[in-house]
């Protein structure tokens, strides 16, 4: 197959062609959790010829991830989920180039890893694992595409675009009450899937330089009723 063929429908747009599609060759995204946001933030980036992606994650499949965790199957349970989630995706497109790391992010490597790719993009399920992306993205200049979900709510806003923009302390400054709490992570797999491909979505327009960012801005979403508002921070 031609790469010409496989991005015909996205090189049409004018937000896109050839020059967009060649800047989504050489990035370089980096993914922290491939489990319910993480499993359509790289599918959709993996698809649309997104050349490198960084998966970062320590857990193995679980029976319950597969309500939500779309990139795994029922044989995968009790395996590596980079491991897994690296064969589904280069079964998807061979082109691209997949680096797993079967490790959590934690103060120690965050810097090294973070420093290797354009952008990051949140998958993750806790606070601290957030206030590390977002301190180091801030720290080396990369932005971050962050992203939350609960029960039938989501959020997604891009963050630390420059040495001014909104982080995810501005969003909740207290972090020491944030680590006290214990995430509420009952959630409907639609769900992930919404805000994944919105975060997927904003990666895009990064890479590509299109549309209107949600930087510095805050997408919140009740899927109970459809509505939905976009905060400037």
């Amino acid at each position: 197959m031609q790469p010409s063929d496989r991005y015909s429908r996205q090189t049409a747009l004018p937000e896109i062609g050839p020059a967009g599609q060649e800047k989504l060759r050489q990035a370089r995204v980096l993914i922290v959790g491939v489990g319910g946001l993480g499993s359509p933030i790289a599918l959709y980036l993996a698809a649309a010829g997104v050349g490198t992606l960084g998966l970062v994650d320590d857990d193995t499949v679980s029976v319950s991830n597969l309500q939500r965790q779309v990139l795994y199957v029922e044989a995968e349970v009790g395996q590596p989920k980079v491991h897994c989630a690296a064969r589904r995706l280069q079964a998807l497109n061979s082109d691209l180039r997949v680096e797993a790391y079967p490790f959590r992010l934690t103060a120690a490597n965050a810097g090294e890893l973070i420093a290797r790719y354009d952008l990051v993009v949140d998958g993750c399920d806790n606070f601290a694992t957030r206030y590390l992306i977002s301190d180091t993205c801030l720290r080396l200049g990369k932005p971050y595409v962050y992203g939350a979900i609960r029960g039938l709510e989501g959020q997604v806003a891009v963050l630390c675009t420059s040495p001014e923009a909104k982080t995810y302390r501005y969003l909740y400054p207290d972090e020491e009450e944030m680590l006290g709490l214990v995430p509420d992570k009952s959630v409907v797999g639609v769900t992930a899937a919404l805000v994944g491909v919105t975060q997927a979505s904003e990666a895009l327009k990064l890479i590509c330089g299109y549309g209107e960012l949600l930087r510095d801005r805050l997408w919140a979403i009740d899927l109970r009723t459809l509505q939905s508002y976009i905060l400037t921070l």
